[in-house]
């Protein structure tokens, strides 16, 4: 789907995924209270249907059961005393009564509040009914008179109160079971509720996850799957694939903002080919440039020294063969014009070694830095011994760079050094280096006439002179050279202001150690046939 298609679905409302799991997760909430409270209903429900079981009725009948049996060993004791007289049927009358009040206590426990209560009541009464009417009266008669003392009439009024006393056990004991096979029933049928909710319950949870695994399959992971494929596709440089904009409206927004970044990468790229085209037409139309522009820098450096040598030639020749003809004026205007002629074939080789700095292309290698400065030093050689000069030197490292390049730095630097030498004392050059980084840091300090710190940036500027030609001869080329050489090997030079007498420059260039690996393309410079330039 492109930006249009997303513009077309931002139209209709879109749930985010934050609202959907926030709806599932309130959904399961809710399930979960409704779950806990059938499962709590289930529980009491089986656990109130059990207690009534076994807690009530079960313990009621055995109650029942064991009062039943009481009276009836109430009725075979005293027959047994009627008929033999023998004391311990009373015995066994006795301990029905005892057992008799035992178990109406366990009947009333029981049934506690069920209308059944009253039946015990009725069993209570007959009993007692029986016993002050028939069982107490006959086992009288009985220890007075002996055996076979009670009449049938008695016998059979004893009978007949027994007889209700049975039957109301009986309806008791028929209460009971009715009653246990509705709390049966109940039981069960609450098992089976119980049963049933827990399993919709298990069935609810189970449905709730499978939804759950559902959601975040085709809610979040698909979409998310959808965005990382295309992004990934993006990455690997396909920048006109549109990303697909589907989902909740939070990864929609952000599958957006993607394929927005991708279409101003796509523009920008777009922007960089162009620029790069055109860079690459304007570094070819450089390259044709610069090289037309050495071709010319070589020819008119020759072409412009043929005149100029030729002026100087005959100037001289002039001087010597009208020399007697001449007056001393005219000899020396022709002085003149022969050094000005020396000067512009000098200045000419100064500016074709200055255009060449950077543009005639070599290998910078490693370059024990002692090997340029001894060469520029035998350069020199006439220069100091001629001013008395010491230079002062350490044990130099070895740098990244250009053999012939670094002798000619060492030149200008020290030749400067030398030449803007104080009149009252001889000079003294001093070199040091300390390593700074990736860098070593070289400083060349005199003792001469120094600099002002105001001239700090000027120095560097070609053809800047801080002296005229009469006072120190140059042609303001010699710092200028030495910034392009340093800022060439990707170093710094500057006037250090804070010294205290005299001039110190300061320059960094890259240890070899730190750019072993490196070999870019360096400049090696084509001197003219004047030699070296030298210092400003």
């Amino acid at each position: 789907m492109s930006i249009t298609g997303y513009g077309r679905a931002a139209r209709w409302p879109r749930l985010s995924t934050r609202f959907w799991f926030t709806a599932t997760l309130a959904t399961m909430g809710l399930l979960l209270a409704v779950s806990a409270a059938l499962g709590t209903w289930a529980l009491d429900r089986t656990t109130r249907a059990s207690d009534e079981l076994t807690q009530r009725i079960t313990p009621g009948l055995l109650a029942s059961e064991r009062l039943r049996s009481a009276l009836l060993d109430q009725e075979a004791g005293v027959h047994g005393y009627i008929l033999s007289g023998r004391r311990e049927f009373l015995d066994g009358y006795d301990q029905g009564v005892a057992a008799e009040r035992d178990s109406v206590a366990a009947l009333r426990r029981s049934l506690s509040g069920d209308r059944l209560l009253a039946g015990v009541g009725e069993i209570e009464r007959g009993a007692e009914a029986w016993r002050a009417g028939y069982a107490r009266p006959v086992a009288g008669a009985v220890a007075a008179t002996g055996p076979g003392a009670a009449l049938p009439e008695q016998v059979e009024a004893g009978r007949a109160l027994f007889d209700r006393v049975r039957a109301a056990s009986d309806r008791q004991a028929a209460g009971l079971t009715r009653n246990r096979e509705a709390a049966g029933v109940e039981l069960r049928q609450a098992r089976l509720w119980r049963n049933v909710v827990f399993a919709a319950i298990l069935a609810m949870f189970v449905l709730t996850l499978v939804s759950v695994a559902v959601l975040l399959r085709y809610a979040v992971l698909r979409p998310l799957d959808r965005l990382g494929a295309a992004s990934r596709r993006v990455a690997d440089g396909d920048f006109e694939h549109s990303i697909d904009i589907r989902g909740p409206s939070d990864i929609s927004l952000l599958a957006a903002d993607v394929d927005a970044i991708r279409r101003r990468i796509s523009a920008e790229l777009a922007i960089s080919r162009d620029a790069e085209e055109r860079l690459r037409e304007q570094t070819a139309e450089l390259r044709r440039s610069n090289s037309e522009l050495e071709q010319f820098a070589y020819v008119a450096s020759h072409d412009l020294q043929e005149p100029v040598r030729k002026v100087t030639a005959f100037c001289q020749l002039l001087q010597r063969r009208y020399a007697p003809q001449l007056d001393e004026r005219a000899n020396e205007y022709i002085a003149f014009a022969v050094d000005g002629a020396k000067r512009m074939q000098y200045l000419i080789a100064e500016l074709l070694a200055f255009s060449r700095v950077g543009r005639v292309r070599s290998e910078r290698v490693p370059v024990p830095l002692d090997q340029p400065l001894d060469r520029a030093l035998a350069n020199l050689e006439t220069l100091t011994e001629e001013s008395r000069a010491v230079v002062v030197r350490p044990e130099l490292p070895e740098i990244l760079g250009d053999p012939n390049l670094l002798t000619m730095l060492w030149q200008n630097l020290i030749g400067n050094a030398v030449k803007f030498r104080s009149p009252d004392r001889a000079p003294e050059v001093r070199i040091g280096a300390e390593p700074e980084g990736d860098f070593w840091r070289f400083s060349v300090a005199d003792n001469g006439i120094g600099i002002e710190p105001r001239f700090a940036e000027k120095i560097f500027v070609i053809f800047q002179r801080l002296h005229n030609r009469e006072e120190y001869d140059g042609t303001g080329i010699g710092l200028a050279l030495c910034k392009k050489i340093v800022e060439y090997h990707g170093g710094e030079i500057h006037l250090d202001t804070a010294h205290p007498q005299g001039t110190r420059f300061v320059f960094t260039l890259p240890s070899a150690d730190a750019a072993a690996g490196d070999r870019a393309a360096g400049a090696a410079p084509e001197l003219s046939a004047a030699g070296p330039a030298r210092a400003d």
